[in-house]
């Protein structure tokens, strides 16, 4: 059990260095909305969503309901539901219910990709080890950019501010540049997202991600839908 645990940890040093500077800028993302050290920390300690978290922030910013905060975190955070059930199909059976929803917290897309590409069986201290040490440099991360934020000159943290959306941009244009699907889709995305900025200021953050994400995704599942296997034989 020792050893799956520190093996998690090990493979999830990248991860928790990667979490440590994304986090940083959405800390100062946070106390530049006006929220406390405090509050930005604990909303990392709490959830494990970049896009989420960024997209609260904006809505708690203008003052947004219950509702919009929770209807965009459904549309933003949904993928997690997926990828647990596609991870579930490598757990060992020593996971039992009460160890799967403890560590079905810690699912992301890095520790996902992670867990869901090991070779053996995923073990619960494997996993926990995995989520441990994330969780460490996304927490740490947050605290210490909500601080530079309150300390740091304005220049300064307005430059760093750029890092959580240069980690959003990392994300999509990789496989931008190899799928016209994707390209096209994110266009969509963006178009839609430019018309509600400038065109209807009035639409909150909340609800405008919301529309962009479901608009995007029809459209692309209209324009490129995914053949069944049976069709493609």
């Amino acid at each position: 059990m020792k050893n799956n645990f520190l093996k998690g940890i090990s493979n999830a040093i990248p991860i928790a260095l990667g979490y440590l500077s994304v986090s940083f800028g959405f800390g100062i993302l946070a106390v530049k909305s006006g929220l406390s050290i405090t509050a930005a920390t604990i909303i990392s300690a709490t959830n494990l969503t970049s896009a989420g978290q960024a997209a609260g922030i904006a809505i708690i910013a203008e003052g947004g309901g219950l509702l919009e905060m929770a209807l965009a975190q459904l549309t933003i955070n949904l993928r997690y539901a997926l990828m647990a059930i596609s991870l579930s199909q490598n757990l060992s059976d020593s996971f039992n219910f009460p160890k799967r929803a403890l560590l079905s917290f810690g699912i992301t897309d890095e520790i996902f990709a992670v867990a869901v590409s090991r070779p053996k069986k995923v073990t619960p201290s494997y996993m926990a080890g995995l989520i441990f040490i994330s969780f460490l440099g996304w927490t740490g991360g947050t605290f210490l950019g909500a601080s530079a934020g309150k300390l740091l000159p304005a220049a300064i943290t307005n430059a760093m501010g750029i890092v959580l959306y240069g980690m959003f941009l990392a994300i999509i244009i990789p496989p931008a540049r190899k799928q016209l699907s994707v390209l096209i889709v994110v266009i969509i995305s963006a178009m839609i997202s430019i018309f509600f900025r400038y065109m209807i200021p009035s639409m909150s953050a909340g609800f405008a991600v919301i529309i962009c994400a479901v608009a995007a995704s029809v459209a692309g599942a209209i324009l490129f839908p995914i053949k069944d296997e049976e069709e493609k034989e």
